[in-house]
């Protein structure tokens, strides 16, 4: 427990020091850029810095978005508005696109956050870190620094530094601070992206609005999808197991009347028949496995992930903190997405190892696939990622990817629901 709290602290102050100045700089730099590229639209060259400069903003915060879903398992939701497709092309189309950009309130609340996490924001950010990076300090002082303040003490906090024995005070104080660390590190890491979902986040009215338009859009989805996959049903029954039923009804009556005249081509026509129905019963196991799998019914979402991690042709790690079981139509959406994504894992990703992590917290189910693999994974138009991103949907569900080049890759989802 304490190696995995040490763990935890320990990637948060790093990442801490990464926003506080990494994404400190960033932050400014854009701020600039913004603010000069605004004063020259009456000009005339704002025109055509301003959709440049703003697009680099909201890259910028999409990512902050990303590492706060990834990092802390905060969901900043995106809440710009879309550009209608016919843009006109040259001057008035720069025009245009920089008067759509004005118009969305989106746009001045990133201006608003650059502020932000350039004051509040990067002050959490290097709290995150100097909790652990702080008790350091005091363990170089009480190894011997303190020899060079001897004559001008030095404060660690309220401890002067000048002697091994004021280094040692110091030393303990430290101990204290680490141990405090370990336990506050990552909530204020959390706390950092829970300030900037206030401003990166849509206004409530604007969330209510995305979420009746994606719902809407999700629903007539999820009708083409289940009518689609009725049809294949209805396809798979038809050439598969039902005709081998027709077959073997043919073979039973062919039996019939041989049974009498010929009893050995009539045993050996049973024999087919009894292979044709293990065959007709084998397909119509797999096929009710693919609509609702007997595990997932009987066993839960946990076992039912374990079973498949099994099948998997790399190494996995399954962990599951599931306290409970969620509604039968959640628990079949998670399955089918985490199976599509170890399905992507095993095809492109050419990983090792793969690691799956289930678990529910506020009011959310949370699973996370990361595989050690290539990276460069995209949610794009008929990409597997999309076709999970729109299962998910049809619950009010969110898709996180996190995939670099060269790995790791982190998928995740979240779904609303409570458990049993």
């Amino acid at each position: 427990m304490f190696s995995g709290r040490l763990r935890g602290a320990s990637v948060a102050a790093g990442r801490g020091l990464f926003l506080s100045v990494v994404g400190l700089a960033v932050s400014i730099t854009l701020s600039v850029f913004a603010v000069l590229s605004l004063a020259f639209i009456p000009l005339g060259v704002g025109v055509f810095t301003t959709p440049v400069v703003l697009e680099a903003v909201r890259r910028h915060a999409n990512q902050r978005r990303l590492w706060a879903a990834t990092w802390s398992s905060v969901r900043i939701p995106v809440p710009y508005r879309p550009f209608p497709k016919d843009l006109r092309p040259g001057v008035a189309g720069q025009v245009e696109r920089t008067t759509l950009l004005l118009k969305d309130p989106a746009t001045w609340r990133d201006l608003l956050w650059l502020q932000v996490d350039m004051t509040a924001g990067a002050v959490l950010a290097v709290v995150a870190a100097g909790l652990m990076l702080y008790p350091v300090e005091a363990l170089v002082l009480a190894a011997g620094l303190w020899r060079v303040f001897r004559d001008d003490p030095y404060w660690y906090m309220f401890v002067p530094v000048d002697s091994q024995l004021t280094g040692l005070a110091a030393l303990g104080l430290g101990v204290v601070l680490f141990h405090f660390g370990m336990r506050a590190a990552e909530p204020v890491l959390r706390w950092h992206f829970l300030l900037a979902r206030t401003l990166l986040g849509p206004a409530h009215h604007e969330e209510l609005a995305q979420r009746v338009e994606r719902l809407t859009e999700t629903r007539h989805e999820a009708v083409d999808t289940a009518a689609s996959e009725l049809r294949r049903i209805e396809r798979d029954l038809h050439d598969g197991a039902q005709a081998r039923l027709v077959a073997m009804g043919m073979n039973l009556g062919t039996i019939e009347a041989l049974i009498e005249k010929d009893p050995a081509q009539a045993k050996k026509m049973l024999a087919m028949a009894r292979e044709s129905s293990a065959e007709a019963l084998a397909e119509l196991r797999d096929l009710v496995r693919g609509i609702h799998p007997p595990v997932l019914a009987e066993r839960g979402l946990g076992d039912a992930v374990r079973a498949l991690a099994l099948r998997l042709p790399v190494a996995a790690e399954v962990t599951v903190e599931l306290p409970g079981r969620a509604e039968d139509p959640v628990e079949s959406a998670a399955y089918f997405a985490v199976s599509e994504a170890l399905t992507n894992t095993v095809k492109h990703a050419a990983a090792e190892r793969v690691h799956v992590d289930l678990h529910h917290a506020e009011g959310m189910l949370r699973i996370s696939v990361t595989d050690d693999g290539r990276g460069g994974a995209v949610v794009g138009a008929g990409s597997g990622l999309s076709g999970i991103e729109r299962r998910l949907g049809t619950f009010d569900g969110v898709l996180a990817v996190s995939s670099p080049a060269g790995g790791p890759t982190m998928v995740t989802m979240e779904i609303p629901c409570a458990l049993s």
